[in-house]
């Protein structure tokens, strides 16, 4: 009796894993149709496209690179199910742990594949905004807050002094932000040699970066306002191109300039990182512009109308987070307010400006950590507003709701990694371990692909590298930006003296030398 009862039990849990095989393979072939029919399209539509012979064949190429890269990651898949038998072991292997929950796992990541379909035909039909002609351009201020930037400070001045933007209505501000070495003596140079381009804010006090960009807003009445890091260079184009989309646009409130990697020979990890900031920017931020809605403005390169901004300069200013100043996230902060308020936020793709980024694990540590923190704290501002009205045919607001859930699913994501990892590892850990590596390559392909189309196709072999570091050394800082969201520290700047004061509360105490 009990061996009867043993048997039918077998074989209903065999039943449930032959379910289960047969859903996932049933999925992967639709999802592989699905792909050959976007190919098609993407086909017709280079078939269908102008006259331009230099147009059409960087088309067809990037058609044929759509293809290999798509048939590579297909390749990837089947070798990955067929020659070791992944799923059927795995699934084999499962005792106490719920079948159903493997394939709710399963559908979550088949609605990330859509989910990444759809960020795919938005930066297709993305295109940067026109030039316009010096009499459309408007007045336009340029704030450069430097902090122990020293000479390099210089350089970045030097680059906007280059610009060909109209002179009489381009000023540049560079505020010094209580540097302890020699910036404010570099900064005093600039500023004698620039025949009266630049004007310079000196506080004696460090209050924070979000204080010396505070400082710049008013120390101005331009119509725009660009910001720009102490240790970014820009194009001699980069400021008009930037202040374009605002030009016959009065729905705009905000852009976001494209940042690229200055230091790019310094070793490995400025190369991966040139190969994510393309697929972040020129990618997702070009989708992302597509509704209207980029949820960040980076402090390397952005520009704002200085009306919308400036009636919650206050509010912006004094922002906290449970109960302590937010130091971090202000480029985040002031996206949030445009968008709250009914304005566009919008990626400018030819607006270049140039970068140093870390060159040591440390460094790139601080630094996502810090971005990580941010946006925790900013998506949870985010749903205060985003979710206020809903409305299927109003495709900004859909698209906004839609890019703010998956952003969320994506933090939240690496918290539950931490408890399934230690699991796998006890249960099948060579399993697990084939199974991530091979997942992080086929989700490395995307911005290799984008890299490959735009840039250099060697170079975009850095964006395996990159999905194979960040998984084996930088998984650890979601969690722990998490558990630690409560502080707001800059980790590569000084702590303002102090910390339970706000920006406002700092800049009445700040002592200021304008040149």
């Amino acid at each position: 009796m009990m061996g009867n009862f043993g048997c039918a039990k077998m074989a209903k849990s065999q039943k449930k894993r032959h379910l289960l095989l047969l859903f996932i393979l049933v999925s992967v072939r639709k999802l592989i149709e699905i792909l050959q029919r976007w190919a098609d399209r993407l086909e017709h539509y280079i078939e269908s496209a102008g006259k331009d012979t230099e147009e059409i064949t960087g088309k067809i190429e990037l058609n044929n690179t759509v293809k290999m890269l798509t048939g590579l990651t297909i390749l990837a898949v089947i070798a990955s199910l067929t020659l070791t038998g992944w799923i059927e072991s795995f699934v084999s292997g499962l005792q106490t742990l719920d079948l159903y929950v493997l394939i709710f796992s399963f559908i979550l990541l088949a609605g990330n594949l859509f989910y990444f379909a759809w960020q795919i035909i938005l930066a297709f039909h993305y295109r940067p905004f026109d030039e316009v002609t010096d009499d459309q351009l408007p007045h336009c201020a340029v704030i450069v807050p430097a902090y122990n930037e020293g000479k390099q400070v210089v350089l970045t001045l030097d680059s906007l002094l280059k610009s060909d933007y109209p002179p009489s209505k381009m000023e540049i501000i560079a505020v010094n932000d209580g540097s302890c070495d020699d910036t404010w003596d570099w900064i005093s140079k600039s500023v004698k040699s620039s025949n009266g381009r630049i004007r310079a804010v000196n506080l004696r006090q460090n209050a924070g970066k979000r204080n010396a960009l505070y400082q710049g807003f008013l120390s101005s009445e331009a119509e725009i306002v660009v910001t720009i890091d102490s240790d970014s260079i820009v194009l001699p184009d980069t400021v008009r191109k930037i202040v374009a989309p605002f030009i016959g646009h009065p729905k705009t409130g905000g852009v976001a300039g494209n940042i690229r990697v200055l230091n790019f020979s310094d070793g490995i990890i400025p190369r991966m990182l040139d190969v994510n900031f393309v697929f972040s920017f020129e990618f997702l931020r070009s989708a992302q512009s597509m509704i209207h809605s980029v949820f960040c403005t980076p402090g390397a390169l952005s520009a704002y109308r200085r009306g919308v901004i400036m009636p919650f300069m206050e509010e912006w200013g004094n922002q906290k987070f449970m109960g302590r100043p937010a130091n971090i996230g202000e480029d985040r902060a002031i996206s949030n307010i445009i968008l709250r308020e009914g304005y566009h936020v919008v990626f400018q793709k030819s607006a270049f400006v140039y970068t140093e980024v870390p060159k040591c694990y440390g460094g790139l540590c601080k630094m996502f950590i810090r971005w990580s923190r941010s946006n925790v704290r900013e998506n949870l501002e985010m749903f205060k507003f985003a979710f206020r009205r809903i409305d299927f045919t109003d495709e900004d607001l859909l698209g906004m709701q839609i890019n703010l859930i998956m952003q969320t699913l994506w933090t939240l994501t690496p918290m539950l990694f931490v408890a399934s990892t230690i699991y796998c590892l006890v249960v099948s850990p060579l399993t697990f371990l084939y199974a991530s590596i091979m997942a992080t390559l086929i989700w490395s392909t995307l911005p290799a692909f984008v890299y490959a189309s735009k840039y250099s196709k060697k170079d975009a072999l850095w964006s395996y590298v990159y999905g194979v570091f960040n998984f084996l050394s930088l998984s650890w800082i979601g969690p722990y930006s998490i558990l630690t969201i409560h502080r707001s520290g800059w980790l590569t700047r000084s702590k303002p003296k102090k910390d339970t004061e706000s920006v406002i509360e700092l800049a009445k105490e700040n002592t200021v030398i304008t040149k």
